[in-house]
């Protein structure tokens, strides 16, 4: 895999890019100092990006009673069950600015288990990784231990949702050789 392409598979990006699309990889650029390789890799097919981005923005950014660290938790959480390396590195950095602990991001990239956790949060990764694991032995008691620790219905919701969408992209990740950009790495550390 050459390092000017952010996968494995040769597909390039659409050459020029919609004045939109160059809009979002032009903001992405400035605010963040890059343009994700996953924006990258979807960029071949821009009804794909954009898919990719609607569904991202709004289970990531989106309203939720879950906050933003929380979010990027669970991504964590399930790419460590998935040992998907762009997810881990991507989303290590931003729990570990979003929470302003480097050690947390560590904890929970390698065994969410010995993470300093709360209980709500420790209660909300169980879930996601048991739905990661084992989706089918889902049942109302681990619904109902997130009521337990004060998750509304909305919020199972979204915490599936993060879960799941995790459980795709890890594995379109893994089966591209997605690579993480070099800046993630040193994020936050």
């Amino acid at each position: 895999m050459s390092d000017d392409m952010p996968t494995a598979l040769d597909l390039p990006m659409v050459d020029p890019l919609p004045p939109a699309t160059q809009k979002y990889f032009d903001i992405c650029q400035e605010k963040l100092g890059m343009i994700p390789n996953v924006l990258r890799a979807y960029a071949f097919d821009i009804d794909k990006l954009n898919a990719f981005t609607a569904m991202y923005n709004d289970l990531m950014l989106g309203d939720s009673n879950l906050s933003k660290l929380e979010r990027e938790m669970i991504a964590v959480a399930v790419s460590s069950v998935n040992k998907c390396f762009y997810c881990l590195v991507a989303h290590g950095a931003a729990v570990r600015e979003l929470s302003g602990d480097p050690a947390l991001g560590e904890a929970i990239a390698m065994n969410y288990k010995v993470a300093k956790l709360t209980e709500k949060q420790r209660a909300m990764l169980d879930f996601a990784v048991l739905l990661t694991k084992e989706s089918a032995s889902v049942e109302e008691s681990h619904r109902q231990a997130l009521r337990d620790v004060g998750f509304t219905d909305r919020d199972i919701w979204d915490i599936a949702s993060v879960a799941g969408f995790f459980n795709m992209t890890n594995r379109v990740a893994s089966a591209t050789d997605m690579r993480p950009n070099p800046e993630y790495h040193a994020q936050a550390r």
